[in-house]
């Protein structure tokens, strides 16, 4: 190589082996910071892209879980609702029993009759504080509601359970000054407590179940969003110490080469 006081090649070379180190060391810090190997399009813009795909599908998932969440809050609640008032059924048939036995006086009737008007009045009650999130599957009014099961929007039900109000009404055992008892109408209450706390517990199990899957996606879509984006930061924080070695020898060959035009105006002294 020919020496010379205008093109300093060796100074240009170590410049450009300073410049890689120092591109390379940018990255490799960057890594380290915020833990990807791509955390923005900069990085790689094809695996970037695909990443956020990724992220939206998972925020989706957010959704949908939030949607499940209800919808198992809401069947819980209903379900501790009818579960109370099953309960409560066997003691008002007791009471109702006990009440016709006609061989009771008629101060005892009453004391039985009074009985029974309070666990009747206890059932509204459960009925209407039923709610969860301004819903209630109990009340005359309620109709189904139906919760996400997936980001296709699929969706699963909550039906509505309006028949145990409807046939608590056509049971009314209870009045202010008179109490009447049907046995018949309580059995008819009774089946349709039954059956809503049946099907109540199947749709808030399926709720559930599809809970559980949706967690189990989410979980396999993070580990691969992780595959594709996370960084080494084990071998990322080993280049960093590496490449600052590197770093600092290439200041140090750039200073050696920059002194080379200084050694040639030497020549002519």
């Amino acid at each position: 190589m020919s020496n010379s006081i205008n093109t300093n090649v060796g100074a240009m070379v170590a410049l450009a082996s300073l410049r890689t180190t120092q591109s390379t060391l940018n990255t490799a810090s960057k890594q380290v910071q915020t833990g990807y190997r791509v955390s923005d399009a900069s990085d790689d813009a094809s695996t970037f892209s695909v990443a956020q795909g990724i992220r939206g599908n998972l925020q989706a998932f957010q959704a949908v879980q939030g949607s499940l969440a209800n919808g198992v809050g809401l069947g819980q609640v209903t379900m501790a609702a009818l579960t109370n008032i099953s309960n409560l059924i066997g003691n008002l048939q007791a009471k109702s029993t006990q009440y016709l036995d006609g061989s009771i006086s008629t101060s005892q009737q009453f004391i039985y009759s009074r009985d029974a008007i309070q666990l009747y009045l206890q059932i509204s009650n459960f009925i209407s504080q039923a709610n969860y999130n301004g819903v209630n599957l109990l009340s005359n009014n309620s109709v189904a509601k139906t919760f996400l099961a997936d980001v296709s929007a699929t969706t699963l039900p909550m039906s509505s359970q309006s028949s145990v109000a409807t046939a608590l009404a056509a049971y009314q055992p209870a009045m202010p000054t008179l109490f009447t008892v049907s046995l018949g109408t309580l059995a008819t209450f009774k089946d349709a407590v039954d059956n809503a706390l049946g099907q109540v517990a199947a749709e808030t199990r399926t709720l559930k179940l599809q809970s559980g899957f949706i967690d189990s996606v989410m979980d396999a879509t993070t580990t691969g969003l992780g595959a594709v984006v996370d960084a080494d930061i084990g071998k990322a924080s080993a280049s960093v110490q590496a490449l600052q070695v590197r770093q600092q020898l290439g200041i140090q060959s750039l200073s050696i080469a920059n002194q080379q035009p200084s050694v040639l105006l030497g020549l002519f002294r």
